[in-house]
């Protein structure tokens, strides 16, 4: 009798409620908690759907620029890696090495993408350079600070090929990489990534690698005030503002120093000596690209930097439009920079 009075309560407990609870879950997984247009979408239940950035292409030979490619692990517990580019043309002498961040509002895209990829195979043909692109974790998985110490990290991986007993292992960068000619470059959120970690560079040891410059794409800054034409278009600024909230929800605001580069009081330690930034002129972020600028001029950091305002461009024009005239006048900038070729005065 005991046995059948209890049947009810197991029922309850090993059927209905797990049933119950995923009902719940299913209802929740149409309920969206934020969006971020043309970004992510975030349900209730924890679900993220990225809207852009998922497709992959594979590494491989380039038949086309002869640009070889490779994907490493750089931490394995952490799931970070990267791709590796390298002319054909390499082994006659050391090369120039380009470090690249990607963008995507920090939460979307990856080195794997087609975008990404085609860029820069285009970069390291025309540039005769060597280059590692990280795949740093995202947000909102991953919230920042995690993009900034999986880009150091990439960093350290680097420095760790610059002498032998040092233990870097990957023979790319051992036997092609002059680690006297260390470059950072990023667009849009990987500009803000590259600027920050190249501060870091300028605080911590880096062993016998040297920074040489940091080549900034439509960075991703901003701040509390608005500045410029940033109030013309309130809905835009309400998408950056997202997209900083849901991206690093611990930060100190609009304000924070990794946001708004004028409040670093590191600035003056960026861990280079020259600085291209490229803004664009229909770009909600083109007036924080320039006060930038400005900023560091300011600042007692002992370098040079120019800044390149793109007429009638829109954000990360290069990428979007990459046969347009100015994208092929920017590659072609880019290359020079990457060579000590570029012209401040």
């Amino acid at each position: 009798m005991s046995g059948n009075k209890s049947c009810p309560l197991f029922l309850f407990f090993f059927f209905i409620i797990p049933l119950l609870a995923a009902q719940s879950f299913a209802a929740n997984s149409t309920i969206l908690s934020y969006e971020i247009q043309p970004f992510i979408r975030v349900y209730k239940n924890g679900t993220v759907e990225r809207l852009s950035g998922t497709d992959t292409v594979p590494p491989s030979l380039n038949p086309k620029s002869k640009v070889l490619s490779k994907d490493t692990i750089i931490q394995p517990s952490l799931n970070i890696s990267a791709r590796l580019y390298l002319p054909r043309s390499a082994r006659i002498r050391k090369l120039p090495l380009l470090v690249y961040i990607h963008g995507g509002a920090f939460c979307t895209s990856s080195p794997f993408s087609a975008t990404y990829h085609n860029y820069l195979t285009s970069v390291v043909a025309k540039a005769k350079v060597a280059a590692v692109s990280v795949n740093y974790r995202l947000a909102p998985e991953h919230p920042l600070p995690a993009a900034y110490q999986d880009s150091w990290l990439l960093l350290k991986w680097i420095f760790s090929h610059s002498k032998e007993d040092y233990g870097g292992r990957e023979v790319w960068l051992r036997n092609n990489v002059d680690f006297n000619r260390v470059y950072v470059s990023g667009d849009s959120a990987g500009g803000n990534i590259a600027h920050n970690v190249v501060v870091r560079a300028g605080l911590e040891e880096t062993g016998r690698v040297r920074i040489r410059g940091l080549f900034l794409n439509c960075p991703h800054f901003w701040g509390k005030e608005r500045i410029g034409n940033e109030s013309r278009d309130p809905k835009m600024v309400a998408v950056e503002e997202s997209i900083w909230i849901h991206a690093y929800p611990n930060s100190t605001g609009f304000d924070d120093p990794q946001l708004n580069p004028e409040y670093d009081p590191n600035l003056s330690k960026l861990g280079c000596k020259k600085v291209v930034v490229y803004v664009a002129e229909n770009d909600i972020l083109r007036d924080r690209g320039l006060q930038y600028k400005k900023a560091l001029e300011k600042s007692k950091w002992e370098g040079e930097v120019k800044s390149v305002d793109v007429k009638g461009a829109n954000h990360v024009f290069n990428l979007n439009f990459p046969e347009s005239k100015e994208s092929k006048e920017m590659l072609k900038h880019f290359a020079l920079f990457l060579n000590d070729k570029e012209k401040f005065n």
